[in-house]
């Protein structure tokens, strides 16, 4: 069974005079342990498609099932669990809390998982350790390279070791080397620890560490299809 099983999904925004649509009849299914990238230009609807994904919104019509289950057939408290708990995101404006440490902004998602507060500084330091960063535990976010903040955001979506990761224009602030260095722990994160991850972009550079493209255009899939990865986590390239 797909993790992901996105069938007919249309979103229409609807003001007192027009309705817009932003999704138009899109389906398509992502398995566990995947790493797609949805392209598309701005407008075309890959970030109103991100946040149906991702139980942020809901669609006007169509079905979106994630583990087999729709977002109606959970409580309101079951879906916030499984936010938390079963989805990572990682956004362009990495989201941090400004005058706190690095290890404090890991920790976060803890705060409402249910997990012993005894836990939380192991699980953390380990999140912190795989994006390279323990040397900087302590720094605040205003003490950091854009690309170390990004990184944080990275450890802080893997807190929970969720089943997937959205990443929503996660280079989008950086200049090309930290983004390349972004991109690369995302597919370490797929190839070696084997997180479904799920990419918005419209960068054609970013989405060549996926193994899927997804290219959406005005609401619809104008194509999808496999990619040979154009980088492997330890070639000379990526360090």
């Amino acid at each position: 069974m797909p993790l992901i099983e996105v069938k007919n999904l249309e979103k229409i925004y609807q003001d007192d005079q027009t309705a817009t649509p932003a999704l138009d009849g899109v389906s398509f299914d992502i398995n566990s342990g995947e790493f797609v990238a949805i392209m598309g230009p701005s407008g075309s609807g890959k970030s109103t498609l991100l946040h149906i994904l991702g139980f942020l919104d809901r669609q006007s019509k169509g079905e979106y099932r994630f583990d087999g289950k729709t977002i109606n057939d959970y409580s309101e408290e079951e879906v916030a669990h499984i936010r938390n708990k079963k989805m990572g995101f990682v956004f362009q404006a990495f989201n941090l809390l400004r005058r706190t440490s690095v290890l404090e902004n890991v920790k976060l998602p803890l705060l409402y998982s249910g997990i012993k507060e005894s836990l939380w500084e192991k699980m953390a330091l380990k999140a912190i350790e795989s994006v390279g960063l323990s040397h900087r535990l302590h720094h605040e976010p205003s003490q950091l390279s854009g690309g170390e903040q990004q990184k944080v955001a990275i450890a802080r979506s893997l807190v929970n070791n969720p089943q997937v990761i959205f990443a929503d224009e996660p280079t989008g602030n950086l200049d090309s080397k930290s983004g390349l260095a972004i991109m690369k722990i995302l597919q370490k994160l797929n190839e070696e620890e084997g997180h479904t991850i799920v990419l918005i972009t419209h960068e054609t550079y970013t989405a060549e560490h996926s193994q899927r493209i997804i290219k959406l255009k005005d609401g619809k899939i104008e194509s999808d299809f496999s990619v040979e990865r154009r980088f492997k986590v330890g070639d000379h390239d990526l360090k």
